[in-house]
């Protein structure tokens, strides 16, 4: 019984093993978004974030199919499915390609992901590595996906792990707004959910942020 025991904990300490890796690996060199922490206060930070750029896409469905379907647009947007403008050095890996039919572009975290004013409707979104610019990315070829610029903002952000479903979002989404209303600080727009992990990575590897834009 103890060798048998022993077999199935060694099983299970690789599976784990293997399941960390795949969750870790696809991650640990990608590019996250750029910004300075500001102060910090009893559930959030205040950040302060440089200027970037989103490809986006707003998509209409609930929580689940919409951010799916968001996700597989710009994917295919980012994995091939554009029209390049020249040469691009790219952040991570580090490739270079001359002008050709399509580029492939770095991943980077988080995907952002929010309810938009309109129902059903969500908007998803990719931050673009900072390598580039509105002249040197290349143009989608779906044009259900825009490029935006998003100039330098300040965000308060809350932090949690694991996974994040609805009712985990709205629940967190909820105590942020709640502490900033405590300490009256007002926000602009609506909350934004930042996921920086791939879904198959473990719940306990899981970074997730509520975001809110401030005055």
């Amino acid at each position: 019984m103890k060798v048998l025991a022993m077999i199935i904990a060694g099983i299970v300490v690789s599976l784990m093993g293997a399941w960390m890796a795949i969750g870790y690996v696809p991650t640990r060199n990608i590019e996250t978004p750029k910004y300075d922490i500001v102060s910090t206060h009893e559930g959030y930070e205040i950040r302060q974030y440089r200027d970037h750029i989103v490809a986006e896409v707003t998509v209409q469905g609930n929580y689940t199919e919409a951010l799916n379907q968001g996700f597989r647009k710009i994917a295919g947007y980012i994995f091939g499915g554009n029209t390049a403008s020249g040469s691009i050095a790219m952040t991570a890996p580090v490739l270079h390609e001359k002008k050709a039919e399509s580029e492939k572009i770095a991943m980077t975290a988080p995907v952002i992901h929010g309810k938009t004013d309109q129902g059903d409707r969500y908007t998803v979104a990719f931050v673009m590595p900072s390598a580039y610019t509105m002249e040197t990315l290349p143009k989608p070829n779906n044009a259900e996906v825009n490029l935006r610029a998003v100039p330098a903002k300040k965000y308060a952000a809350l932090r949690f792990m694991g996974y994040a479903p609805e009712s985990k979002t709205e629940k967190k989404t909820q105590q942020l707004l709640d502490s900033l209303k405590r300490d009256n600080v007002t926000t602009v727009g609506v909350p934004t959910i930042a996921e920086y992990q791939p879904p198959w990575s473990p719940p306990f590897m899981r970074h997730n942020e509520i975001l809110v834009e401030i005055q």
